[in-house]
């Protein structure tokens, strides 16, 4: 096994394997090098993470080295490691993802976690399921416009027992994949993945064609400005491994990072019932534009906008009228 240090271990334990790869990670300062150590070392050995440090001493075999050693370099060239071992987790569930869909994000849970507070605040949002947690969300119906893993809605399903999601994306691929997520946290039964282009999926549902039925609309959008996209400057550039390996569809929101945050904004509270919610995810450089062009619409009311886990301001709220 390669080494950054003089000295190598005699036996590559688990100890030492992790401690090799945070050190690689760090020197070539990727995101979260304890946790991509972590990731790729229980990939290889097919167990969970908390086991990595139950069985510290566990001697690696010279093919679970070899392993390590291939994956290790891929994520030393940019390469997700997420993509690497096909799991990312979002809102302590782990997803399925590839190269079809972007990987989910802590800032993207500022979404989730908003829903579920207003719903369990809010009679007639969920929480008219009282102390029944199983109740709770009934009669709930929720859209996730371009739901990509389907990381938001599936999550959203999951915490609401009794709520029903639409989850719509132009792509088929990433459909695919929103499908298998659903499956796997057992909430397929109650998502409907209809394949469309931003709102115009949810003129074909059976109930969400009538205007006004939703509570929820959400959307995590693609948003990247091309100022950024193409910006050098390391304050304001995209990152290299989202840059080179995440699908360019589900990022780029043109010109001014608007393209799609604008008709969201604009045309997603007519499918709004009185009091619903629309929360929309947009990149902080353009949050201020984005909620002046929500302060415009006359359908809604109460607008702000919410910091993700960084301090970032990230997403749009606005509640219809």
């Amino acid at each position: 096994m390669p080494q950054p240090q003089a000295t190598p271990p005699k036996t590559w334990t688990t100890r030492a394997l992790l401690a090799w790869m945070k050190d690689a990670f760090v020197k070539a300062d990727l995101d979260s090098p304890q946790l991509c150590a972590e990731m790729l070392v229980a990939h290889v050995l097919g167990c969970e993470r908390l086991k990595l440090y139950t069985e510290p001493d566990r001697p690696a075999s010279p093919l679970e080295r070899q392993s390590l050693r291939e994956l290790t370099a891929r994520a030393l060239k940019d390469e997700p490691v997420q993509y690497l071992v096909g799991e990312g987790w979002f809102f302590s569930m782990p997803f399925h993802v590839d190269k079809r869909v972007l990987i989910p994000r802590p800032a993207t849970a500022t979404i989730v976690e908003h829903v579920l507070q207003h719903a369990r605040a809010t009679p007639g949002f969920g929480r008219d399921g009282g102390n029944d947690s199983k109740a709770f969300g009934a009669g709930v119906l929720i859209a996730d416009v371009c739901t990509g893993s389907g990381c938001v809605g599936v999550a959203l399903a999951k915490h609401m027992p009794a709520a029903h999601v639409i989850a719509t994306d132009i792509s088929p691929d990433a459909l695919e994949v929103a499908k298998e997520n659903a499956e796997r946290h057992k909430v397929a039964d109650r998502m409907d993945l209809l394949r469309g282009h931003m709102l115009d999926p949810l003129d074909e549902h059976p109930v969400a064609k009538a205007k006004g039925s939703l509570h929820y609309l959400v959307s995590n959008p693609p948003y990247i400005p091309d100022d950024e996209w193409d910006s050098t400057d390391p304050e304001t550039a995209v990152q290299a491994n989202v840059k080179g390996f995440e699908p360019t569809i589900a990022l780029r929101g043109g010109a001014d990072g608007l393209d799609f945050v604008r008709p969201l904004l604009a045309e997603g509270p007519v499918h709004l019932r009185r009091g619903g919610l629309l929360l929309v995810e947009v990149a902080a450089s353009r949050a201020n534009e984005a909620k002046a062009l929500a302060q415009a619409n006359p359908l809604v009311e109460a607008v702000t906008v919410l910091k993700d886990i960084e301090g970032h301001p990230r997403t749009i709220v606005a509640r219809r009228k």
